[in-house]
């Protein structure tokens, strides 16, 4: 089977330089409408800035023979049934034939503050996909239901803060070696190489990009597991054995 990887390379540039593009425009937006609390809030709640993964992942489905899915990125459709609460919500779902086909989340984290929002960023992407596989397990998907693609990716800055070594305090325990003095770049990186080792994850994918991106979209991954051409070549291959079936 040859799989279409829609010259991800490219489409992947331009997704990161359309992520901090967003992100100035929104906070020009609130500091012209005089917004005192601007600050890095007010891009964040602007969202659309990770608009650019969804367009990779349709233009995968489409190259790779999966005709007349629901891909859906309107948050109307966007909804799936859990197991420890009602429901979640998703970033894209692709549904064909009355089955889920795959559920992605894309996630990014800006500075200054990198430590608690990481801490937040990892519970919530363990305790999503607990739920879904906890839900898919008992039904929730139907009784027969194949096993979906689940895909988590992660941008985040790269910029000295998120680079530097950080510290932990142990005052009972030892902590994971390592995570010892890791950057909060290397744990965002372990963390996604582990939802894939533990099976919550299909495929995790960490990448590093600078403020400086919006020009040029750069981009980094630190690892072969973790890298955007793995969940690419992964998600092509589940969906063209999907449109196989």
């Amino acid at each position: 089977m040859t799989l279409n990887l829609a010259n991800f390379e490219d489409q992947a540039r331009e997704a990161v330089k359309l992520f901090w593009g967003n992100r100035e425009a929104a906070l020009a937006r609130q500091v012209e409408a005089g917004n005192i609390d601007a600050g890095t809030r007010g891009a964040v709640t602007a969202g659309k800035n990770m608009d650019g993964f969804l367009v990779i992942a349709q233009s995968l489905i489409e190259a790779n023979g999966l005709k007349g899915a629901q891909i859906c990125v309107q948050q109307r459709a966007l909804t799936l049934p859990g197991f420890y609460r009602p429901t979640k919500l998703w970033d894209m779902l692709v549904v064909h034939r009355g089955q889920l086909v795959a559920a992605l989340e894309f996630k990014s984290q800006v500075g200054p503050s990198f430590g608690n929002n990481f801490n937040n960023r990892c519970e919530e992407a363990i305790g999503t996909a607990h739920d879904l596989w906890t839900a898919y397990r008992e039904g929730a998907f139907g009784d027969d239901a194949p096993r979906p693609f689940l895909g988590w990716i992660m941008l985040l800055e790269d910029c000295p803060k998120s680079n530097a070594p950080v510290s932990d305090k142990q005052p009972h325990f030892p902590v994971d070696p390592a995570f010892r003095r890791a950057s909060y770049a290397q744990r965002y990186d372990i963390l996604c190489k582990r939802l894939v080792q533990e099976g919550l994850y299909t495929s995790a994918t960490f990448l590093a990009s600078p403020r400086e991106a919006a020009a040029d979209g750069t981009y980094r991954h630190i690892s072969d597991l973790t890298s955007l051409r793995t969940f690419v070549t992964e998600f092509a291959g589940h969906i063209a054995s999907v449109a196989a079936r």
